[in-house]
């Protein structure tokens, strides 16, 4: 069996678990989830680059991140080997490319040269790297990158022409200055707060997962397919967005052969550098070679096999070994260095520029002030969530959370928290509500941005008692949207669904006076009135009240009261039995009869909804459910009082009880 054969039943296995873990997170139910929830982050706990930047941000290397050693071993001993056989959107990116390409193999060849844009990779990575590192270490990395042009410019003068002695140099002083900015960075030296992690908006993993969650499987479940193997269908906020980049990162595949691997990839980058240390290379024989280029036709990295191999873009696939028809390559341990290309094909310029776009979209992210003064009440983050800026330090933005959420409020953000935020996990509830007896974000989430809970822990119960319920915000009232409040009509849709006992959100009897109810007494006996229009809204003062036979008759829901002006001047009102066209008959009796011309006012008994906000955990369902239809509804929920930073809530009821 040729090799490759190998490695292609090796992708397609890794693929079709990575989409069947992916999957599972709907097609099981919450109560089954434990069965396999442990393994549902594996990919992304395998991920070294996830493990290297959460371990910086964070100051924590997490035990599910350890996995990460089951990449890196390989490839210290075998080079870019997960590149080439088993990421999933490597895989994907490579059968696309087969799919389409319909090349000679003359173009085949002449296409997978290496070329320059292929660097672009290693100067995101270490946009990335910078930009998370912070303050402090981008200094670092700063005057590293003066001292170390200085050297080689010292190294120059000395030996002008030992050019190996100032890559020796250089190499020397970067690796020395990479580690201090950072171990400055893990351990904040001289300064708090850590930089900005957005390694998941091009790690492949990441990627994949997101694009695969917010666009691939919403968009199946609209198929009747889709419906029987994934489940109920799902709304996703700029879900188009992130499936249009998924969908041309893709569509560029057939025209530069695996495009994202060979020049975005940050995590394939990464090993790239490492798999200079890498013990079994691909070697050729110069002496069996008769340069026909065959091997350079289906090379996935473009690595240029039938040259000086370049180590760092090799992934390992074997095309070469299998496409050789002279059995002029193999794959050696520790062959002569010399033959090969050890070192990422990298320009100190480019490096120096992918350092300051790095450091200058930390600074710039975060002008907006969106993720601490400015930060937007709407914004809910997952039950568990940690405080907003370790939030930020520790979301990759991979979807998890969102494709195991069962009621669908979890949503990618957009820009409601700022460029920072950008695809972190936010709660819409106009399409669904946080399940009070569902934890599942938490247990998916592989850094710890979403903390694990027990239902117990989350609904305050038991040993939780004291610490009381999680809560994502607190409700409050459009009053100007609300049906009881601004319309007069009954509705207890959302003390109905409030899931809390006793209820959050309670009803307050009140009088409501109806436009238009404004009358004026004819005549009446002891439990009887005659009524007309007020003159004011008639043209004469006898003009009869218009009122529908029994229209005012007490509901379960509702109830109408009638308000009169007595002799004395005084008021008095009473609730109505029932009612003719002119005349409203009252349950009991006046205490003194309203004289004729007297004013006389209909009033309605409303349950006016309100909220107590010692009780609401802002699970939304209020909102969600509300009968007010449209992006604003009655009922809304906001980031106040939250349990993950109950300080704004805390210092609105000090307020409140400075000015009383």
């Amino acid at each position: 069996m040729r090799i490759t054969t190998i490695r292609i039943i090796s992708q397609t296995f890794f693929f079709v678990l990575f989409v069947v873990l992916l999957a599972y997170c709907t097609l099981e139910t919450i109560d089954r989830l434990p069965l396999l929830h442990d393994h549902l982050s594996k990919f992304l706990e395998v991920d070294p680059l996830v493990a290297l930047t959460t371990a910086v941000t964070t100051r924590t290397v997490y035990r599910g991140l350890m996995w990460s050693l089951v990449v890196l071993i390989p490839t210290l001993l075998l080079g870019r080997v997960f590149c080439g056989w088993v990421c999933p959107f490597g895989a994907l990116n490579h059968f696309t490319g087969w799919l389409f390409d319909h090349r000679k193999a003359k173009a085949r060849m002449e296409a997978n040269r290496y070329r320059p844009l292929y660097r672009l990779k290693y100067y995101i990575l270490v946009a990335f790297v910078v930009a998370l590192l912070g303050p402090l270490s981008m200094l670092i990395l700063v005057v590293g990158g003066v001292l170390i042009v200085v050297a080689i410019r010292i190294a120059g003068l000395t030996a002008p022409k030992n050019a190996e002695r100032r890559d020796r140099i250089a190499v020397a002083l970067s690796t020395i200055f990479i580690a201090i900015a950072l171990v400055a960075g893990i351990a904040r030296w001289g300064y708090p707060e850590a930089g900005s992690l957005q390694i998941g908006l091009l790690d492949p993993i990441c990627l994949v997962h997101r694009s695969m969650t917010v666009a691939v499987l919403p968009a199946l479940n609209n198929t009747p397919i889709g419906v029987a193997w994934f489940g109920d269908a799902r709304l996703h906020q700029i879900g188009w967005v992130i499936g249009m980049i998924f969908l041309g990162l893709l569509v560029m595949a057939p025209v530069i052969f695996r495009f994202f691997c060979r020049t975005l990839c940050p995590l394939g980058a990464l090993l790239g550098v490492l798999s200079r240390f890498g013990l079994w290379r691909i070697e050729r024989d110069r002496q069996a070679c008769t340069d026909c280029g065959l091997c350079r036709a289906h090379c996935e990295g473009a690595c240029d096999p039938d040259g000086e191999l370049r180590v760092a873009e090799c992934m390992v696939c074997f095309n070469c070994l299998d496409d050789c028809p002279h059995q002029a390559i193999s794959f050696r341990f520790m062959p002569a260095r010399e033959h090969h290309v050890v070192s990422p094909d990298m320009t100190r310029r480019g490096a120096l520029v992918g350092a300051v776009a790095g450091a200058g979209a930390f600074a710039w992210m975060r002008l907006g002030g969106r993720s601490t003064k400015d930060f937007h009440a709407t914004v809910i983050r997952p039950p568990g969530a940690v405080e907003e800026q370790e939030f930020l330090k520790r979301c990759l933005k991979c979807g998890q959370c969102i494709r195991v959420c069962p009621t669908n409020v979890l949503q990618p953000d957009w820009t409601e928290s700022g460029v920072e935020g950008l695809w972190t996990p936010v709660l819409n509830y106009r399409i669904g509500y946080c399940e009070p007896n569902c934890t599942a974000c938490g247990q998916v989430c592989p850094t710890g941005a979403i903390q694990r809970m027990t239902i117990e822990q989350k609904r305050g119960m038991g040993k939780y008692a004291e610490d009381g319920p999680v809560r994502l915000g607190s409700a409050h009232f459009d009053v100007g949207r609300c049906l009881p409040w601004a319309k007069n009509m009954p509705c207890l849709v959302c003390e109905e669904n409030c899931p809390v006992s006793p209820k959050a959100i309670y009803t307050e009897k009140r009088l409501q006076v109806l436009r238009d109810a404004k009358k004026q007494v004819v005549s009446a006996t002891e439990n009887t009135v005659t009524l007309s229009e007020w003159p004011e809204r008639a043209s004469d003062k006898t003009h009869p009240c218009q009122l529908e036979p029994d229209a005012l008759v007490p509901k379960t829901d509702q109830s109408w009261h009638i308000r009169v002006r007595r002799p004395d001047g005084t008021d008095e009102t009473h609730l109505i039995r029932s009612n003719t066209a002119d005349a409203v008959t009252i349950d009991g009796k006046f205490a003194a009869a309203p004289a004729a011309g007297a004013m006389a006012v209909l009033m309605t008994e409303l349950g006016l909804p309100k909220v107590d906000l010692d009780r609401c955990i802002g699970c939304g369902i209020c909102e969600q459910k509300c009968v007010v239809a449209g992006n604003k509804r009655a009922v809304y929920v906001m980031a106040v009082g939250e349990t993950r930073s109950k300080t704004f809530l805390d210092e609105a009821r000090n307020r409140s009880l400075r000015l009383q």
